[in-house]
């Protein structure tokens, strides 16, 4: 290609070659900054997570680790010598397993009967009309605002009377609505529209046939998030189980862990052991349901 010609007063002119040269040296550049810049900010993003991380990591490392190795001078982070016995003497100290069935039993329940009659409440107040609909919506509302300490006491008393202590009806019975899960599932219904319910009214549509046969299958990650959710606090429910069960057999694994540190107070590896085991179905379950819960939680946000 030919060269254009330089002209004594006026501006410097490039040739093709040089403009080429140019651009590809400024994107080379460019690309050089936004490396360093992606590579700080995932290098930050380690350093944080691991920084959030590591109590978890060291609980699973003293789990793992010998006595020896322990109660040292030395700071030891990772077992030189791993070993299970730790687990063995978490399982013998404490019936365990029976605690983790006790607790999938409660949480399982809790979980599928918030969805069934959140999910009721909700559809009740999203296409139903009736006198005081908002009003008690607000007050369904407001109960969030109370915690559940200022109850506990009145729900013992009523359960009490009603002479269901240490069974596994008390631990479910409390817990199977929640003003969150109404209010959820509610934002999730009011982005249909209300001739979607009128439709199928006139084509002789019941009201549980609706929920079942259309809003259901169309609320799938709002009932992700709310099963997550409600499994997860379930799961770790430790001041109502404590209050009302008596007997060994109809504790909850969080009851259980803290028997397990009474027993242990001088030796804290099995009690970490122990936290170990009852850390891994909730993570399990979060794994899970994560996709569910982040679209079930901003599908909702959004209304239209």
């Amino acid at each position: 290609m030919s060269t254009i010609a330089t002209t004594i007063a006026g501006p410097k002119t490039y040739s093709a070659e040089e403009l080429q040269a140019l651009h590809l040296a400024m994107n080379a550049k460019a690309k050089r900054k936004k490396m360093l810049q992606k590579t700080a900010l995932v290098t930050m993003n380690l350093i944080v997570c691991l920084f959030m991380l590591f109590p978890l990591l060291y609980t699973i490392s003293v789990a793992f680790m010998p006595s020896g190795e322990l109660y040292t001078m030395a700071m030891n982070i990772v077992p030189k010598h791993p070993t299970l016995e730790n687990f063995v003497e978490a399982f013998h100290k404490i019936p365990l397993v029976r605690f983790v069935l006790n607790s999938f039993l409660v949480a399982g329940s809790i979980t599928l009967g918030q969805i069934v009659t959140c999910s009721l409440a909700a559809f009740a107040f999203s296409f139903l009309n009736f006198k005081g609909k908002n009003v008690l919506f607000m007050l369904v509302m407001a109960t969030m605002m109370v915690p559940g300490e200022a109850t506990i006491i009145s729900n013992y008393l009523t359960v009490g009377s009603l002479g269901l202590l240490d069974t596994y009806i008390v631990l479910i019975l409390p817990s199977l609505t929640s003003a969150m899960g109404i209010f959820l599932f509610r934002q999730f219904y009011m982005t249909f529209p209300i001739s979607l319910y009128e439709s199928a009214k006139l084509d002789g549509c019941g009201n549980l046939r609706f929920i079942v046969k259309i809003l259901m299958p169309l609320t799938k990650s709002a009932m992700g998030a709310m099963a997550v959710y409600t499994f997860i606090n379930a799961w770790n429910m430790y001041m109502w189980p404590l209050l009302v069960t008596d007997s060994v057999n109809m504790r909850t694994v969080q009851i259980g862990l803290g028997m397990l540190q009474g027993a242990e107070a001088t030796d804290f590896r099995p009690v970490m052991a122990g936290a170990m085991v009852i850390l891994i179905p909730s993570i399990l379950v979060f794994i899970i349901g994560q996709k569910q819960m982040i679209s079930g939680l901003t599908a909702g946000a959004v209304k239209g």
